[in-house]
């Protein structure tokens, strides 16, 4: 049901959700950090957690310096800031940066990393759900209440060519007619940044879709947004769940599950947001052109949702 001026329109359809869905069904955590008391503090910067059933966000408000490491990582993670006033030095045991300016993405590899943050903005840092310890950093009611049955085990993608290193990605990158945001992978997450919306959305070119197998959490960074979710009718009526209207400011983020039909208004003239995957979907994948960094990764032999 997308409209016809959206790019995912052109992705393969999969069978309606009410033809395959069973129940029961998950429903959505949101964070709002722009009301929530922060999960940390330090001198010049605060950070939330919002756990889903494949990942972990960590958003840090930050007007001054903070630091933040990992030990033993299992797994790649993304860092990234809009703002290019806020400055990075990172270090790893596969490259490092110094006072690197913002509005770039970083994939920081496994293993024992350190991150610096200088300046004033937002920084987002996206983890899958194997680093259990950030798990239980989530609040209870940021985190999910049950396991998803509709989402399958994890299963990272194939490993870079030439081993894990620290990548940067350059987010000054022009808007191409037909290509959906700016879209950057790795062995375990997608990132899509999209262009910042400059009027609210027209309510007459939503695009309500649903995902049969994994969720979505859309990040909002700037501006007022809305999500509409509804679920299947299954033969049991005990699964039935009511129509979600679902109102957040900036920063929040939404785990939006499947198999929830959703689309999204964002309200404010200026508008930002970023919807994040794990592992990378196959679909943006196999379009030319929409994954950034395609060449820096290879794709999963076999489709994973």
């Amino acid at each position: 049901m997308f409209d016809d001026s959206d790019p995912r329109k052109a992705l393969l359809r999969t069978a309606p959700a009410e033809a395959t869905a069973t129940g029961p069904f998950c429903l959505p955590q949101v964070g709002r950090f722009h009301e929530d008391p922060p999960l940390a503090t330090g001198t010049g910067w605060r950070a939330w957690m919002l756990g889903a059933s494949r990942m972990v966000l960590r958003v840090v408000e930050l007007d001054g310096t903070a630091e933040f490491a990992r030990s033993g990582q299992l797994d790649e993670y993304m860092v990234f800031a809009l703002e290019p006033s806020v400055r990075f030095t990172i270090t790893t045991g596969a490259g490092a940066v110094e006072d690197h300016p913002g509005n770039h993405l970083f994939i920081v590899p496994p293993g024992d990393s350190r991150v610096t943050l200088q300046g004033r903005g937002t920084v987002t840092f996206v983890f899958t759900a194997r680093s259990a310890d950030l798990v239980a950093q989530c609040p209870p009611a940021a985190r999910p209440a049950a396991p998803n049955p509709c989402i399958p085990p994890f299963q990272p993608w194939p490993d870079p060519p030439g081993g894990f290193r620290l990548r940067a990605y350059d987010l000054d990158v022009p808007v191409q007619e037909g290509r959906f945001g700016r879209i950057f992978r790795c062995t375990t997450l997608m990132v899509n940044i999209l262009p910042r919306f400059t009027a609210p959305r027209d309510a007459a070119k939503v695009s309500p879709h649903f995902h049969a197998s994994f969720e979505q959490v859309s990040l909002t960074l700037a501006g007022e947004f809305e999500h509409f979710l509804r679920w299947p009718w299954t033969p049991d009526q005990a699964h039935w769940l009511p129509d979600l209207r679902i109102a957040c400011s900036s920063p929040s983020a939404t785990v939006l599950p499947p198999p929830a039909l959703h689309t999204t208004l964002w309200l404010s003239p200026e508008s930002q947001i970023v919807d994040i995957f794990a592992p990378p979907r196959m679909d943006f994948s196999q379009r030319a052109g929409w994954v950034l960094n395609a060449e820096d990764y290879p794709m999963a032999r076999t489709e994973i949702e």
